[in-house]
Formats: C-alpha cells, sequence, structure tokens
C-alpha cells in the first residue's frame, strides 16, 4: 500500500472510471493508457514501477486483463467498494449500449439492415485478424511458442466440442513448461497486495468451486445454464479480449442459443463501443433464446463473464510476487500464452471467415479493415462505422 498518494472514496472512483468508461475506445492495449495517463502520470494514484507490476499480474490470469486492472486500481484506491466501484463505471457504459443494440438488432431487416449486419461481421474479421497478427508477434516470437499455437490451432480447427478447448489450453500449458524454460524472462517488480492471504485463500477456493458446482446445478433451471455458459467462458479465456471469441462462439453457436448472425453482428457492434469487450456478455444473454432473456440474462451475463477474473485476481494478488518468480510457472504461462494465439487464429478460420468473407468484394472490405486498423493505427469506431457503410453499399 506504500504506492498510494492517499486514501480515496469509492465515489470518487466510480466518477473517474466512469468518465473513462464513456471514453475508452480501442481495446484492452488502449485501455491500459489510458489508465496509466489518468490514473498514474496525472493523478498518482500509484507509482509507475507497481503500475507496471499490476498489469504483468492481470495479463498473467485468466480473464478480462484490462477490467482486472481497473478493478486492482479501484481496490488500491479505496478498498473493496473502490474495486467495485472501477468495475461498475469502466463497465456499465458499453454494456448499456449493447444491451440496448440486442434489443434494436431485431429491427435491422430489409437490405439496409442486412448489409449493416453483414458489414459488422467483415469489420469483425479484420479486428481478430488484427489481433492475431499482434499477439503472434508478442507472444511466439520463437519457433517453440510459433509450434505450439500451430498445433492449438490445428487441434481446435478439427474439434467441435467445448473440451477440445480447455485442454489445448491445458496442453499448452504443458509445452510451455517442457519447452520454454529456458527463454529469458521479463524484468520482474513488486506489487505490495492490498488483499489479505485469508482473503486471497477465499476467493480461489470460490473461484475453483464454482467451475466445479456450477455445472453440476445446470440441470435445476436454465438460469444456471446460462450462468455456467458465461462463468467457464470468464474461467478459461488467457489473454482477454477478442480471446473470448471462441469461448463465447462454442457455448453459445454451437448450442443453438445465438444464430451465427446475430453472434457476430453482435461481435461487430462491440467494436464501436467503449469500456471492455467481455460487455459483449451482456447483448448474448439478453438475445439468447434460452431463458432468462432480457435484460435478466444480460445481467446474468455481466456477472458470470466478469466474476472468475475478480476472484482469480483476490487469490492471486497475496502470492503474486513470490510465484511469479517461479521458472516453471513463466514457462507455463509461455506456453498458454502461445496456446491462445492458436485458439484465435482458428476462430478467424471459423467461425469469423467461413461465415462472413463469401466474395471478392467482402475480402476486399475485410482487408481495407485490417489495413486501416494495423498500418494506419485507425480508431475501431471508424473502421465499424466504414464497415457498416460498405456492408449497405454491397447490399
Amino acid at each position: 500500500m506504500d504506492t498510494l498518494k492517499d486514501i480515496g472514496s469509492p465515489w470518487e472512483v466510480l466518477r473517474v472510471f466512469l468518465k473513462m468508461g464513456l471514453t475508452s475506445f480501442g481495446g484492452p492495449i488502449a485501455h491500459i493508457g489510458y489508465y496509466r495517463e489518468e490514473l498514474v502520470v496525472r493523478r498518482r494514484w500509484i507509482d509507475d514501477a507497481a503500475y507496471i507490476d499490476l498489469v504483468a499480474l492481470c495479463q498473467f490470469l485468466p480473464g478480462p486483463a484490462s477490467s482486472q486492472v481497473a478493478f486492482s486500481l479501484g481496490l488500491i484506491r479505496a478498498g473493496y467498494w473502490g474495486g467495485l466501484a472501477a468495475w461498475v463505471g469502466f463497465t456499465l457504459p458499453s454494456a448499456i449500449l449493447l444491451t440496448a443494440f440486442a434489443y434494436g438488432a431485431g429491427a435491422l431487416g430489409g437490405s439496409i439492415g442486412l448489409g449493416v449486419i453483414h458489414g459488422l461481421k467483415l469489420v469483425a474479421v479484420a479486428i481478430v485478424a488484427q489481433a492475431v497478427w499482434g499477439m503472434a508477434r508478442t507472444l511466439c516470437p520463437d519457433r517453440q511458442r510459433a509450434s505450439i499455437a500451430c498445433v492449438a490451432a490445428m487441434v481446435i480447427l478439427l474439434s467441435t466440442s467445448f473440451a477440445a478447448q480447455v485442454g489445448t489450453i491445458v496442453m499448452g500449458g504443458i509445452a510451455g513448461f517442457l519447452l520454454c524454460r529456458t527463454i529469458e524472462a521479463n524484468p520482474i517488480g513488486s506489487l505490495g497486495a492490498p488483499v489479505s492471504r485469508r482473503v486471497g485463500i477465499v476467493a480461489l477456493t470460490a473461484f475453483f468451486g464454482l467451475l466445479a458446482a456450477v455445472p453440476a446445478l445446470s440441470g435445476i433451471s436454465k438460469s444456471f445454464q446460462l450462468f455456467d455458459a458465461f462463468y467457464r467462458s470468464g474461467a478459461l479465456v488467457f489473454g482477454g479480449g477478442h480471446v473470448v471469441l471462441p469461448l463465447l462462439s462454442k457455448a453459445f453457436v454451437t448450442t443453438g442459443w445465438v444464430s451465427e448472425d446475430a453472434f457476430l453482428a453482435g461481435y461487430g457492434a462491440a467494436q464501436a463501443v467503449p469500456g471492455p469487450l467481455f460487455t459483449f456478455a451482456a447483448y448474448l444473454g439478453a438475445v439468447a433464446n434460452i431463458s432468462p432473456n432480457q435484460l435478466a440474462g444480460a445481467a446474468i451475463g455481466l456477472i458470470g463473464i466478469f466474476l472468475p477474473g475478480i476472484l482469480v485476481l483476490l487469490g492471486t494478488l497475496p502470492f503474486w510476487n513470490v510465484f511469479r518468480r517461479l521458472v516453471g510457472a513463466q514457462a507455463i504461462m509461455r506456453g498458454i500464452n502461445a496456446a491462445v494465439v492458436g485458439l484465435l487464429g482458428a476462430a478467424l478460420y471459423n467461425p469469423l471467415w467461413l461465415s462472413s468473407v463469401k466474395t471478392s468484394a467482402d475480402f476486399s472490405i475485410a482487408l481495407v479493415g485490417f489495413v486501416l486498423l494495423t498500418a494506419w493505427r485507425t480508431p475501431a469506431l471508424i473502421v465499424v462505422i466504414l464497415g457498416a457503410l460498405s456492408g449497405v453499399a454491397l447490399g
């Protein structure tokens, strides 16, 4: 706690993060930059060294990294209520917008509406391709990790079960432990944990307990089935952001709860709103054809997908400084990160590419979007608007 300048209030935290939740476009990496500028440089809630270490922790854990960083900053600033305030402020704007889109998506009929949906699907292709490209360069820079990513993609493409994705992540960790132990590690900083070890153990127990118990309860009611789908996706996604796409696709499209067109249109719309990409869960919960849906489904989606990341963060904070110095732990995470690159690359092909790119004109729109994002650094919101207009023009 020595990194604090002073103690704040939950209301202060809520105001600051609500402002960022309304203005933070650009995805998780951009969010990390917004936090640093606002809270490290301008407000001095935490120093730069502690902030870098906090970001490293959240990148290591499953769940939405930028939302975990936000929760941690609120926690450090104003305790547990501050952490909740940070999560609510940063998450609520995009969740409301995507829930509203879920209610209006059904009205997108006719050539214009279908064109908008098709354009959003092509934008999703471009954005996920950008994510695969950037993650591959960062997380698979050597032949060991590139090979792990390749094998992971092949396993996912040749299988249709959710268990295959979990198994691929586990195999990636094992391969990393065996093949990546000699890779030079990044420098390690230090972070004072504002969470006691007792609270950490309780949080980890809850994380694993829910992961085991909720599937067993899914036969009791549809609500547990819906919560289970979101909780498993949030608990098993490493890397955050776009990596959750294939997990949610298996959970909702493969089961028939959400049509592929509706899924991809919502995913495209999620690129146009500020805040965390995981609020896509609110849209899915609202449009799912399993009860409860609409507002209740949106609430279940938000709680289900964010809760595991918060629990595992609270459970890891007290032990992080010791654990991350272990050579084996670092090697395992290198393998897991490489595996999720392969998992995301497989999702780029199926369902994104196969369901969206049908003609040379479709490919052209997706290619232009990819170049705008990667070479021109165009904001995602602009690419989404251009993609939607291009889809209407094609229609």
